[in-house]
């Protein structure tokens, strides 16, 4: 299977095991896309930050305060450096035929229409493309999630090292 899906609820560990699989040092070379990750202040989360992969620049996805049409919850979401460092970051994978990953398939992701036309775009090439997607049901999410060239997997904390073995195995292939 060419693209590989990771699905669950919130806080499952999605992000955790795509960090985990870009932090893999057998892995670096062959990998592009982006990651997520938390920002926190006065120990609580008031953003995430957008980080492309293998350069690392950095913007915001979304933070408390921000101003912006696009919202989901108390975050204002930031679609200019989803598109300019997330997007991208895919594109450049793409280009340097390495295998993408994207963290997260999600609601704030899903306002970029450039986003979605990316995505599919790396989701019909010949590379390998491994993803964390939203659980709840989305009607673009739930397309890309149902696609035969898909490989879905449910991730609890009972199958995470499972997962994470299954998903360096994969990349690993040829």
């Amino acid at each position: 299977m060419r693209n590989f899906l990771i699905t669950g609820p919130p806080r499952c560990g999605k992000t955790t095991l795509i960090l985990k699989i870009s932090q893999d040092n057998a892995l670096s070379e062959r990998i592009g896309g982006f990651i997520t990750e938390e920002v926190r202040g006065k120990g609580e989360r008031v953003g995430f930050k957008i980080i492309s992969l293998p350069d690392k620049k950095e913007g915001f996805l979304a933070k408390k305060g921000f101003s912006s049409p696009y919202r989901v919850g108390k975050y204002g979401v930031n679609l200019k450096d989803l598109e300019d460092i997330g997007c991208a970051a895919i594109e450049d994978a793409l280009h340097s035929r390495k295998t993408i990953l994207l963290d997260e398939i999600g609601k704030m992701e899903l306002f970029s229409e450039k986003f979605k036309d990316t995505l599919l775009k790396a989701l019909n090439s010949p590379q390998k493309l491994l993803a964390s997607v939203m659980e709840r049901r989305n009607e673009f999410a739930d397309g890309i999630k149902n696609r035969t060239d898909v490989k879905l997997a449910l991730l609890s904390r009972n199958n995470f090292e499972v997962l994470f073995t299954e998903i360096q195995n994969w990349i690993k292939e040829p």
